[in-house]
């Protein structure tokens, strides 16, 4: 081979994730090439690759999608997985620790080729083996007394014969046309018809590569019959398929010439029913009460945003239960099933509001605003999250909507209020400080069915305004923190006190802060007490000091929190993880004109670690807790 060729590797990667009842299934298909160093010529290529002259041309992928036979998931008959797929029993969590199955391969127990779903059911079930003698010599499946089973998106048998990849029929070099070109190895002739790869026909079922014709009858051939269920590019996973393991195939055409470039199979674990929902959260109602205002529901709730939901920063729930389109049938049935008439979301990411959550709510009978932090994203468009706030469609529609970012404040501050030029350095010291991105959404609305006035109530109050926020969270920052919650504080009393002084208001989000915090005293009693360890930090000496005097951190809404209104106490945590468990979201109100009628109090403990460590899990899809409450405005500005 000529030292001046140019030589390429092409790859082939495809993951799917976990298949769970009514959770669109995304296939993850990416091909590439790679520049071969002269050194590596002649080197074996790992699986699902190949070499060619040429760089992978344009292409498109076409996929097929195939159910499995029915099997028996675990052969220890106490097993609870025997007869249930929910995802609940099917978690780390309920496994021990262990998402692998396990087969014996031993020819001599009788046991043989039975599958167990975790080592502890293997365990159990080996109590009951006995030995097998038998005078005919039979071919074992490997040695030792059990071997791991394949688990989602893990290579298999027929994988590894995967059309144009190393070790395949049509693999090894490749010339200019992408044709095979590998002495000894024959090309396959005539390329198939897209979406039909290898010994796969519409005539034909789709049988087990590879797999063994040999079950626990010994010698008993048997097929185990694939069914092709879908061309689809994505996929949703029903009734029919409980219980059953899918197969996907990808092959990659050449966008120009229709030619099959490469192709590659996957089979996935059990596929699971939907997420039972979680236990109902009974309201408690407040002693006081009465009167004849208008009522509603509201919630909070920071929903987790996808590109926070990762296995490092949450390793004790499954990759499968952190992806988006699991968390997303549960969180938006938890939503639902409340039956609120305003919500306010945190951790709404921008592609999320636009493709899942505002057509979902909008088919739920809720309009809604959406905004986003002011970075940008994270690599991608739309990998940036926010708040969003719905209200149903039924119950108010929109006055006005405003939204406040933080970052702008900060300039504002900086510039006009403490007369910086942001270009010095005390000046880009005190924004870098503040400029974290964070923001606020301002609505205010007005009941549809508005009240009338009456000789008790000669001047009924129909509108109300609702903030929704999510501040910094750095435990690190609780400077930073206050000095959101005051600015945030003095934009609602020059926006609500310019309409009027019997404007009902409630502040709703994810405030990062404990009720031990500066945050929370200066929300719960109009000031910030000039000793708080947060007012008086020792900051290093390049840190720019951002806050006011502390007589000067004040505000002059009476504002009560709903949850500690009712119950007595806030909620032992609204945001449970295994690092930290503790309440940072919060329902505060205008105390004049509106009254907390009953909240919902957080599962207990016992309840929230049922499916999982801790939060997110199998049953709870967000590492926070929503809060509920029903309210009702107060005419005539009587404080109660």
């Amino acid at each position: 081979m000529s030292s001046k060729e140019t030589m390429y590797t092409w790859h082939l990667s495809l993951r799917v994730d976990r298949p769970v009842e009514g959770c669109t299934m995304r296939p993850h298909a990416y091909m590439y090439g790679k520049k071969l160093d002269e050194r590596d010529f002649d080197k074996t290529l790992p699986p699902h690759s190949k070499k060619s002259r040429d760089p992978p041309p344009d292409h498109e992928f076409s996929y097929r999608w195939f159910r499995g036979p029915q099997k028996e998931p675990c052969a220890y008959e106490q097993c609870p997985r025997r007869t249930s797929f929910s995802p609940h029993d099917w978690s780390i969590h309920a496994l021990g620790g262990s998402g692998c199955s396990l087969q014996c391969v031993s020819t001599q127990s009788s046991l043989y080729k039975s599958t167990f779903c975790n080592s502890n059911c293997f365990v159990q079930g080996w109590k009951s083996q006995y030995t097998i003698r038998k005078d005919t010599p039979k071919t074992p499946l490997g040695t030792g007394s059990s071997s791991v089973g394949s688990s989602a998106g893990s290579l298999n048998d027929e994988d590894a014969q995967s059309v144009g990849s190393s070790g395949s029929i049509g693999g090894g070099l490749s010339n200019e046309n992408g044709s095979s070109g590998n002495q000894n190895q024959p090309s396959t002739p005539n390329a198939p018809p897209r979406g039909f790869v290898g010994a796969y026909s519409s005539a034909q079922s789709f049988n087990d590569y590879g797999a063994s014709n040999f079950e626990a009858g010994y010698g008993e051939q048997q097929t185990e019959e694939w069914v092709e269920i879908s061309r689809d590019q994505f996929y949703i996973p029903n009734t029919d398929d409980l219980g059953r393991k899918l197969k996907l195939e990808a092959s990659a055409y050449s966008s120009e010439t229709g030619e099959l470039l490469m192709h590659r199979v996957v089979k996935t674990d059990l596929v699971l029913s939907r997420a039972p929902p979680p236990p109902k959260r009974n309201l408690v109602t407040s002693k006081t009460g009465g009167g004849g205002g208008a009522r509603f529901r509201i919630l909070t709730y920071n929903c987790l945003a996808e590109i926070y939901a990762t296995q490092q920063q949450y390793p004790y729930c499954d990759f499968w239960a952190l992806s988006w389109d699991f968390r997303f049938q549960n969180i938006l049935r938890e939503i639902v099933d409340v039956g609120p008439d305003v919500v306010c979301l945190q951790e709404v990411q921008a592609d999320h509001y636009e493709d899942h959550f505002y057509s979902a709510m909008s088919d739920a009978g809720f309009e809604g605003v959406y905004k986003q932090k002011t970075r940008q994203s994270m690599g991608l468009a739309g990998k940036v999250d926010g708040c969003a706030l719905f209200w149903r469609r039924t119950k108010f529609h929109l006055v006005e909507s405003y939204s406040i970012e933080f970052n702008e404040l900060a300039q504002r501050q900086a510039s006009q209020v403490l007369g910086m030029n942001p270009r010095s350095e005390e000046g880009a010291a005190y924004l870098n400080r503040l400029s974290k991105d964070n923001v606020a959404q301002l609505v205010v609305i007005e009941l549809a069915q508005p009240s009338l006035a009456t000789r008790s109530n000669r001047e009924p109050i129909n509108q109300v305004c609702i903030a929704n926020t999510h501040l910094y969270s750095n435990k690190d920052f609780p400077d930073v923190k206050l000095w959101q919650t005051w600015q945030l504080l003095q934009e609602l009393e020059t926006f609500v006190l310019s309409r009027g002084t019997n404007l009902p208001l409630m502040i709703c989000g994810d405030f990062n802060s404990t009720p031990d915090t500066a945050v929370y005293d200066l929300m719960s009693r109009q000031a910030v007490h000039p000793g708080h360890p947060d007012v008086n930090m020792n900051n290093a000496d390049d840190t720019a000091s951002i806050l006011p005097d502390a007589m000067s951190i004040t505000h002059a809404f009476q504002l009560g929190s709903a949850y500690n209104t009712v119950i007595g106490e806030e909620p032992k945590a609204t945001n449970f993880t295994t690092g930290f468990k503790g309440v940072l979201d919060y329902m505060w109100y205008s105390a004049q004109n509106l009254r907390p009628l009953s909240t919902a109090p957080i599962p207990d403990e016992s309840v929230l670690t049922q499916h999982g460590e801790a939060l997110p899990s199998t049953q709870y899809s967000s590492d926070h807790l929503m809060l509920i409450s029903d309210m009702q405005i107060i005419s005539g500005g009587s404080r109660q």
